[in-house]
């Protein structure tokens, strides 16, 4: 995004929570495309103010970054009904300095992002809002446009929703699972570029649901998940024996945790993130839509 900051002070409100606004953005549309245009269309607004007038910048630029992604959000579902095989979120680079806000890195989770993709447009903004960034109920209910007892209804109602499809760690076992998910990334790593099918095995779930997002312009992802360990497993070894081109594995953070980069003739080609069930890889998410990975090469600005 551009953002015409020739007419900016240093302590402009809107430069200095950028990162927060970016992320609230993003975690509500699953994408850094959208999240950067619904930042452009809340900075012309911003600018059309009486700043000077406005006594919570912080709380008003939430407010007016959350109206613009809902009015995105309803656009975007249309999109993604007519999206050829199945949906992912746009992955993020970060740095490994976000695992340290081991909550903050938890929603930025590929897997928590498509965990939110089955709320609602307003259970989705007033979840995150209130989860992720510990907004005031009565600021939320001004940013959807709702009754304060209607907010905390829809709060109740979405958390629940997504404390069964994906139970919330104490902060000590974030921690202690960060560590191991890089350990069983490393692992995975190894095993790819070695081209070992019994150690990438070792490391799944038997139940393990691959998911893969290709938007119908990669060859080669399955348009379908894939459940099994040893079913992914052939899958992925036979179509990299297919490639005009060696494959390469490596680490790389993403969505706040380690995930796999790889290269096919040293372009790349697809990113994957795991998520771990008893310690071992329970479900795979990879994106390998070339329209999802420019953000890859690019360090993302998140915070809250």
């Amino acid at each position: 995004m551009s953002e015409p900051v020739a007419s900016a002070g240093p302590a402009d409100p809107f430069l200095v929570h950028r990162g927060l606004l970016f992320t609230v953005a993003y975690e509500l549309l699953g994408s850094a495309a959208d999240a950067e245009d619904v930042l452009q269309e809340s900075w012309l607004r911003w600018a059309a103010v009486d700043q000077d007038a406005v006594r919570a910048p912080r709380a008003y630029l939430v407010q007016i970054v959350t109206r613009q992604a809902l009015n995105h959000l309803r656009t975007l579902s249309r999109r993604r009904e007519e999206y050829v095989g199945e949906w992912l979120p746009e992955p993020l680079l970060t740095s490994p300095d976000v695992a340290e806000d081991a909550e903050l890195a938890e929603h930025l989770s590929i897997a928590m992002l498509t965990v939110l993709e089955t709320l609602g447009p307003a259970e989705r903004a007033v979840f995150v809002l209130r989860e992720v960034f510990d907004v005031p109920y009565d600021e939320i209910a001004d940013a959807v446009g709702k009754s304060l007892a209607a907010v905390r209804q829809i709060a109740h109602r979405a958390r629940s929703h997504v404390e069964a499809r994906r139970p919330k760690l104490e902060t000590a076992e974030r921690v202690d699972a960060s560590h191991e998910h890089a350990v069983v990334v490393d692992r995975l790593i190894a095993a790819m570029n070695g081209g070992d099918m019994q150690a990438f095995l070792d490391v799944l779930a038997p139940d393990v649901v691959a998911i893969a997002d290709g938007g119908g312009k990669v060859d080669g992802a399955s348009r379908v998940p894939i459940v099994g360990a040893l079913r992914l497993a052939r899958y992925l070894f036979n179509n990299m024996a297919k490639l005009d081109a060696p494959a390469l594995a490596s680490a790389v953070w993403l969505n706040g945790e380690p995930a796999i980069r790889i290269e096919v003739g040293g372009t790349l080609a697809a990113v994957v993130s795991v998520e771990l069930e008893g310690g071992l890889v329970g479900r795979v998410f990879t994106i390998a839509n070339p329209d999802k990975l420019g953000r890859v090469e690019e360090e993302a600005d998140v915070g809250r």
